[in-house]
C-alpha cells in the first residue's frame, strides 16, 4: 500500500473542514433562519448586534438546507396553462377581421359564412369555389412567423382548404411558441402576485411544457392561494352592441343573475395598458377600484368616449360584465373607477390582481397539497429522533463488532453525514420527510463499504504477515464489490429522480448523494485514518477487539443443503402474495386514482359512524375513512387520534377532484360532529395527473429492473443477471403481498420504497456474485455448488452486518419516524429482510440451476472453418 503524500492528506482534511463549515448552520437552523430572514424578528439594538448568542456570526456560513412543505408546512399547487382556451379566443377574435379582409379582397361576389367547428379550429364556408385560392392567401397574411421546435422559422397559423371550407388552425410551431409565451408570462404574473401577498421563499418553476409548480412555505390556506394565483384578472373595455349584431359576444353580468350583455369581441382598451390600480370608494362611499391607463390606452379611451357619448360601455373582468355605464361625456386623461357589488376585501384583492397584471390564460389546478405547520414541526421532530437513535444504534453495533476498527468506521460515518449535509446545502436541495428517511437509510447503508473493506482486510491478514500490505490488499480487493454494489444503487436513485416527483425526488437526491459520499469516506477517509494509525502504532495484528474477535474463523455453512425447501418456500410465498393481490386488491392512493385525501386529528376517540353519517348528505361518490397505522401510540404526532378521509375523484366529470366549496362542506359536516377536529393536511389530485403518475411509476419500476438486468449482464454473465432479476421480482411481489394483506396505501412514496428495495437487494446479490466471479478464477476445478457455497460463506459476515446496521436504522425510523412515513418505512424494512434472504437462497440457487460456462472466453468462441490452418 502506497503511503499518502502530505499534500493528499492536507487536501482531504481541508475538504472535511470546509464541509463542516458549510454544514454547521443546519445544526442551529432556527437561529440562522431568524438571523438571515428577509424580515428580522425584532429591531436590532447595539447590544443585540454584539450578542452572537441571539444571532449568527457574520464570518460563518449562513446557507441552509431548504425544507420541503411536509416539514415546514405550506401549500403546493400544480397548475396547467390552458393553451387551448387562448387559441379558441384568438380564433374568435380573428373572425371579424378575417371576414372584413376577405370581403374587401373579393368584392361583392364572395359569400362567407362561419361554420361550427371543433375546438381549436376556425371554419369558414367560401363561395364561389374560384375564390378559395384568394381566400387562402388572405388568411395566410394573418399568420406571424415564429420559431418552431426544430429552430426553423414557420407561420403560427395553418391555413387549408377542405372542399369549399376554409380551415384555420394553429400550426405545431405556433402552438409551441404560444405555449412558451403563455407559460413565461404566467410565471411572471404568478410570481408578482405571490410577492404582493408578502410570502417568503416561494418556489415558482416551470414543469414540463405547459405546467407551473407553485410551493409557498407557511401558506397553509390552499384555497386562498388558488384564488390569488388562479384568478385570470383579464380586464377589458368593450362597446355594447345592439340586439341585431351578428358578431356580438354574449357575457353575463357579474352581480345580476340572468342578465346578459352583447358586447363587441374586440376591446377598445385592455388591462395590459393599465399602469396603476388602487382600492378606493365611489361618490356614495361604496368600495370600488380606481385605475389609470398608459399613454396609448388613455388616448384610445379618450377618443372612444369622445365619439360615443350616450352609448353604453361594458367593463369586463374574466368574461363577466362588472358594469355597463352610459358614456356621459368625453373622458380624457385615461383615469376611471370600477364600481360593483364589492366588499372592502374584494376591492383590495382586485386592485392587487390588476397591479400584478392579468394572467394571459386560465390556470387549471391539477394537483393541490396543504400541510399545516404543526404537522410539519412534528415530522421534523420525529425524523430527527429517528435519525439520532439510528445513528447511535449503528455506531454501537459497529464498535461492538469491530472494536477499535469500528471506532474508525464511526468516525468515517460521522464525516460522511457532515459531507452529505454540506453537499445538500450547497446544491440547494430540498429536504423532505422521505428525504430524512433517505438520510436514515444512508446511515445503515453507509457502513456497507467499510464492512466490505474490513472483511477483506481480515481475510488478507490471515494470509499476509505484513499488516500494512494486508490493509492495502483489502482496500484493492474490496473496490470492485463496492463499485458494483453502489452503481446499482445509483441507477435506482437516478430513476427515482428522473421519473419521480416531489417527495420521491427528495428521497432520490439524499439517497444518491449519500451513496456517493459514503464511497468517498470509505475509500479515502477510512483509508487515511487506517494508514495514520498504522504509522503511529505500528501494530503486528489487527485491532479487532469486538465480537468478531471470537468469530475470526470463516464460518462453514452448507446453504444448498435445504435448497428445495428454501426455494419451495419462496415459491409458495410468491404464489400466496399473487393470490392476496388478486383477491384483496391493492389499496391505491389518490396519487394513482385521483381524488381528495384529508388527514384529520382529534384529541378524542375517532367516531367513524358519526363521520360517515354526517358526510352521507353531501352527495359524494366514494368516501372511505380509515385510522392511520399506529394512531394514538408511540411515534404519532403528539398522541392524537389520526385518521385519513379519502374521497375518490368523480368519474362523471373527467376525474375531477373536490371543488373548494365541496371541501369546505366536508369540513363543516365533520366539525358538526367533533368541533375539535383538525385538518392537518389536504391533498387533491385531478384525474388528468393520476394516469400520468401511474405511467411514471410503472416506467420507474420497469426501468429499474431492466437497468439492473443490463448492468449485471454486462459485469457478469446472463445467468447471474437472470438470477438477480428473479430475486428482485421475488422481493417486490412479497412486499406487494404484505401491503395487500394489511390494506396499506400504495402511493408514490411506496414506489420509491420498491425502487430502494431493488437497489438494496441487488447490492447484496452483487457482492456475493462478485466473490463467485473471483473464486471462479481462483478455484478452477472446484464444483460450482461448492464454489458458490464457499463464496456465500466468505461474504456471510458482511451480509449479516450490513443487513443488521440497515435494519437498526430502519427500525428506528419505523418506530419513531411518525405515522406520516410509517408505511414507507415498513415497506423498506420488510424489503431489506426479504432482500437479504433472496440474495442467499434465491439468486444463487437460480444461477446454480442454470449453470455457468467456466471455459476461458477465448475457448467459447465457435470454431471457424479455417481455424486449424496456421500461417
Amino acid at each position: 500500500m502506497q503511503r499518502p503524500t502530505l499534500l493528499k492528506r492536507l487536501g482531504v482534511w481541508a475538504i472535511c473542514l470546509l464541509c463542516l463549515w458549510l454544514a454547521l448552520p443546519n445544526a442551529f437552523y432556527s437561529r440562522v433562519d431568524l438571523s438571515t430572514g428577509d424580515a428580522p424578528p425584532a429591531a436590532v439594538t447595539a447590544e443585540a448586534e454584539t450578542d452572537t448568542a441571539r444571532g449568527w456570526p457574520a464570518w460563518m456560513s449562513s446557507s441552509l438546507i431548504n425544507l420541503g412543505l411536509d416539514l415546514r408546512g405550506g401549500a403546493h399547487l400544480l397548475a396547467e396553462v390552458d393553451t387551448d382556451g387562448v387559441i379558441a379566443k384568438r380564433l374568435d377574435a380573428l373572425w371579424p377581421d378575417l371576414r372584413d379582409a376577405l370581403r374587401a379582397d373579393g368584392g361583392g361576389e364572395i359569400r362567407l359564412r362561419r361554420l361550427d367547428a371543433p375546438a381549436g379550429e376556425l371554419r369558414v364556408a367560401v363561395s364561389p369555389a374560384g375564390a378559395m385560392d384568394a381566400a387562402r392567401n388572405v388568411a395566410a397574411g394573418f399568420a406571424t412567423q415564429v420559431t418552431g421546435p426544430t429552430g426553423a422559422s414557420a407561420p403560427d397559423l395553418a391555413v387549408t382548404a377542405d372542399g369549399g371550407t376554409l380551415v384555420i388552425t394553429y400550426s405545431e410551431a405556433g402552438r409551441s411558441a404560444l405555449t412558451d409565451q403563455l407559460v413565461s408570462q404566467s410565471l411572471e404574473v404568478v410570481r408578482r402576485r405571490i410577492d404582493e401577498a408578502g410570502t417568503r421563499e416561494p418556489t415558482i418553476v416551470r414543469q414540463g411544457s405547459d405546467r407551473i409548480l407553485i410551493e409557498v412555505p407557511g401558506f397553509s390556506d390552499a384555497d386562498g392561494l388558488k384564488q390569488l394565483i388562479g384568478t385570470t384578472a383579464q380586464l377589458s373595455f368593450h362597446p355594447v352592441l345592439d340586439a341585431g349584431s351578428a358578431d356580438a359576444l354574449v357575457l353575463p353580468a357579474a352581480d345580476q343573475p340572468g342578465v346578459t350583455y352583447r358586447v363587441d369581441p374586440r376591446p377598445v382598451v385592455s388591462g395590459a395598458q393599465l399602469t396603476d390600480a388602487q382600492a378606493s370608494f365611489d361618490q356614495n362611499g361604496r368600495p370600488a377600484v380606481s385605475f389609470r391607463f398608459d399613454s396609448t390606452g388613455a388616448r384610445a379611451f379618450g377618443d372612444f368616449t369622445a365619439t360615443h357619448i350616450g352609448s353604453p360601455f361594458a367593463i369586463v373582468l374574466d368574461d363577466e360584465v362588472l358594469s355597463a355605464p352610459v358614456i356621459q361625456s368625453h373622458i380624457p386623461g385615461g383615469a376611471g373607477i370600477i364600481t360593483g357589488q364589492f366588499t372592502v376585501d374584494d376591492s383590495t384583492r382586485l386592485a392587487t390582481l390588476l397591479r400584478a397584471g392579468s394572467l394571459p390564460a386560465d390556470l387549471q389546478i391539477l394537483e393541490e397539497k396543504t400541510v399545516g405547520p404543526e404537522l410539519g414541526s412534528d415530522s421534523i421532530a420525529a425524523g430527527l429522533h429517528a435519525a439520532l437513535v439510528g445513528l447511535v444504534a449503528v455506531c454501537v453495533l459497529m464498535v461492538g463488532c469491530y472494536g477499535a476498527m469500528g471506532l474508525m468506521a464511526v468516525g468515517a460515518l460521522a464525516l460522511n453525514m457532515v459531507i452529505l449535509m454540506a453537499v445538500l446545502t450547497v446544491a440547494g436541495a430540498t429536504l423532505t420527510l422521505p428525504g430524512i428517511a433517505g438520510l436514515v437509510l444512508t446511515l445503515g447503508m453507509a457502513v456497507d463499504a467499510n464492512v466490505l473493506i474490513f472483511e477483506r482486510i481480515r481475510e488478507e491478514a490471515r494470509r499476509e504477515g505484513n499488516l500494512w500490505k494486508a490493509v492495502g490488499a483489502g482496500f484493492d480487493n474490496a473496490f470492485s464489490s463496492i463499485l458494483d454494489a453502489n452503481i446499482t444503487g445509483l441507477l435506482t436513485a437516478g430513476l427515482m429522480f428522473w421519473l419521480g416527483a416531489g417527495p420521491v425526488r427528495g428521497f432520490a437526491v439524499t439517497l444518491g448523494l449519500g451513496i456517493l459520499t459514503s464511497m468517498f469516506t470509505a475509500l479515502v477517509i477510512t483509508r487515511l485514518i487506517l494508514q495514520r494509525w498504522l504509522e503511529w502504532r505500528r501494530p503486528r495484528k489487527l485491532p479487532l477487539n469486538g465480537v468478531l474477535k471470537f468469530l475470526n474463523a470463516r464460518p462453514v455453512i452448507d446453504f444448498f443443503r435445504l435448497q428445495w425447501v428454501t426455494l419451495g418456500a419462496s415459491g409458495v410465498a410468491v404464489l400466496a402474495s399473487v393470490l392476496l393481490i388478486a383477491t384483496l386488491g391493492l389499496n391505491l392512493g389518490i396519487d394513482f386514482t385521483g381524488g381528495t385525501s384529508m388527514r384529520i386529528e382529534t384529541p378524542h376517540a375517532l367516531q367513524f359512524d358519526a363521520y360517515r353519517t354526517a358526510l352521507d348528505g353531501l352527495g359524494l361518490t366514494d368516501v372511505s375513512l380509515s385510522e392511520v397505522l399506529g394512531s394514538g401510540t408511540i411515534g404519532t404526532t403528539g398522541g392524537e387520534h389520526v385518521a385519513t378521509l379519502r374521497i375518490a375523484a368523480d368519474g362523471a366529470s373527467d376525474g375531477a377532484a373536490l371543488a373548494t366549496d365541496q371541501m369546505q362542506a366536508v369540513r363543516d359536516a365533520l366539525h358538526g360532529v367533533d368541533p375539535d377536529l383538525a385538518f392537518t393536511a389536504t391533498e387533491t389530485i385531478g384525474g388528468k395527473v393520476s394516469p400520468e403518475l401511474v405511467r411514471a411509476a410503472l416506467m420507474a419500476i420497469g426501468g429499474g429492473v431492466l437497468s439492473i438486468l443490463a448492468y449485471v449482464w454486462l459485469r457478469f454473465e446472463w445467468q447471474f443477471a437472470l438470477g438477480a432479476v428473479l430475486a428482485l421480482a421475488h422481493d417486490v411481489i412479497l412486499t406487494l403481498g404484505l401491503f395487500a394483506l394489511l390494506g396499506l396505501k400504495i402511493d408514490l412514496a411506496f414506489v420509491a420504497a420498491l425502487l430502494t428495495i431493488l437497489g438494496y437487494s441487488i447490492n447484496d446479490t452483487v457482492v456475493v456474485f462478485d466473490r463467485v466471479r473471483e473464486n471462479l478464477r481462483r478455484h478452477v476445478t472446484m464444483p460450482l455448488r461448492d464454489l458458490m457455497n464457499l463464496s456465500a460463506c466468505e461474504t456471510l459476515s458482511r451480509t449479516l452486518l450490513t443487513s443488521a446496521t440497515t435494519l437498526v436504522a430502519l427500525l428506528a425510523l419505523l418506530i419513531l419516524g411518525g405515522d406520516v412515513i410509517r408505511g414507507f418505512a415498513l415497506a423498506i424494512t420488510f424489503g431489506v429482510v426479504v432482500g437479504t434472504y433472496s440474495s442467499i437462497y434465491v439468486a444463487k440457487n437460480i444461477v446454480l440451476f442454470l449453470g455457468v460456462d467456466r471455459r476461458p472466453v477465448e475457448d467459447r468462441r465457435a470454431a471457424g472453418k479455417y481455424d486449424h490452418i496456421t500461417a
